[in-house]
């Protein structure tokens, strides 16, 4: 140190120029230092061009298209049952039955009733018998009106007219018959008018039946006899529980033995082939769903896989519930399994727009300025504000629309609320 010191002594001009350079390296440092501090306070990201899926997100629970919970309708011992838990069924298939020493009265008389009914209906439809005494009633009746309607028009013109005279004969009245001409007196004509409107009225009614059997069976006749086999059917059937529709048994409640009362629980029926969710969609998204929209569904049932699914209804009329008004939709799955439970709950996103080759924003950059969209990006070192336009967005990213920026530019993710950066 002494020496140093000497050293100093000795050349003082030389010490002067080292010390204004130190002073120089020291602002440089410092101001480089400062720069470096400006820019360590902001996150930026550089704007790329890419891809962008804009959704609307909602959760809901999986149902089957069809579900129906089969109840017993009447009371007795269950006979049979024929299905269990996760077998597949068909429409009109029999599931299970009573016995039939347990069944009401009334039940075990519509096997004979739907016997007679089925009969007769056979006969209504392959018979002609109707049709054939239509017709000879139909031929009786012209016959008795016209003879009726001759008779009255005598009574318009002179007619035989029968008096009796009596004469003695060997002391004794004898009645002798005289005919002589003209007209019928009103008593007469008025049985003959009235004789004659019956069998009229008797003709016509002939032709209206005639009419109704001529090309076959009457519709209506046909109607009431089918009507009456279906009313015994409905009976006899009381007594099972038939599969509505095709599809899996997801609940059985009944065991041969047990003694059952009308509205017990028998079986639950979906139809897991078509598997749907219906979601809530707020009102500003609902106008952007449309059918036939593709989505995406997660469940926490199911680990680490993506199912996928399209729109297949969308409601018209909302519902209001805590202030917010929400639209219901629903999204069919189109690559269901085995994993997936009428009941589970999904988180379905439903894909709205898709867009591609675009200048992505970053959602975190953008800033509401005195009603302007606005980001900042970084300019010699320094964040400038810079009006824009989106379109469609993302949870992360929107399209930019219109703006003095380009790719590669450094967008600054976290400005301050306020503003305050350069123009």
């Amino acid at each position: 140190m002494k020496k140093l010191v000497e050293f100093i002594k000795q050349h003082k001009t030389l010490s002067i120029g080292i010390g204004v350079a130190l002073i120089v390296i020291i602002l440089v440092i410092g101001s480089s230092s400062s720069g470096s501090s400006a820019d360590s306070l902001f996150q930026t990201e550089a704007l790329q061009r890419g891809n962008l899926t804009a959704t609307a997100g909602a959760t809901g629970s999986v149902r089957a298209r069809q579900s129906a919970i089969l109840p017993w309708r009447i009371s007795g011992i269950v006979q049979d049952v024929n299905v269990i838990v996760g077998d597949r069924v068909k429409r009109g298939e029999e599931l299970a039955r009573l016995n039939k020493t347990s069944l009401p009265q009334n039940v075990i008389a519509a096997e004979a009733d739907i016997v007679s009914a089925q009969r007769a209906l056979e006969d209504l439809l392959n018979s002609d018998t109707a049709q054939a005494q239509a017709l000879i009633n139909l031929e009786k009746a012209k016959d008795t009106y016209e003879r009726a309607y001759e008779y009255r028009e005598s009574l318009n013109n002179k007619i035989d007219i029968q008096r009796i005279k009596y004469k003695t004969v060997g002391g004794k009245l004898i009645p002798e018959i005289v005919y002589s001409k003209g007209y019928a007196d009103e008593e007469t004509i008025a049985d003959a008018d009235n004789k004659l409107a019956l069998t009229r009225g008797q003709l016509e009614d002939a032709q209206r039946i005639f009419d109704r059997v001529k090309d076959g069976p009457n519709p209506e006749d046909v109607a009431a006899a089918e009507a009456r086999v279906a009313a015994a059917q409905a009976t006899l059937d009381m007594a099972y529980i038939m599969a509505p529709f095709d599809g899996v048994i997801t609940q059985a409640d009944s065991n041969p033995g047990d003694l059952i009362n009308a509205g017990n629980a028998a079986f639950r029926v979906d139809d897991l082939s078509h598997l749907q969710v219906d979601v809530s969609v707020s009102e500003v998204d609902i106008n952007n769903i449309a059918v036939n929209q593709t989505a995406t569904l997660l469940f926490d049932a199911v680990f680490n896989k993506e199912y996928h699914g399209k729109v297949i209804e969308v409601g018209q009329a909302g519902t209001v519930s805590s202030g917010v008004v929400n639209f219901t939709v629903t999204v069919e799955i189109t690559d269901p399994d085995e994993q997936v439970k009428p009941g589970m709950t999904a988180a379905v996103n439903i894909i709205i727009n898709e867009v591609k080759d675009v200048l992505l924003i970053p959602n975190r950059a953008v800033r509401l300025i005195n009603g302007d969209r606005v980001v900042y990006v970084m300019k010699d070192g320094q964040p400038t504000r810079v009006k824009i336009q989106i379109g469609a967005s993302s949870d992360i990213y929107s399209v930019l629309l219109d703006g003095d920026l380009q790719e590669d530019d450094l967008v600054v993710l976290n400005p301050p609320s306020g503003g305050g950066f350069g123009e």
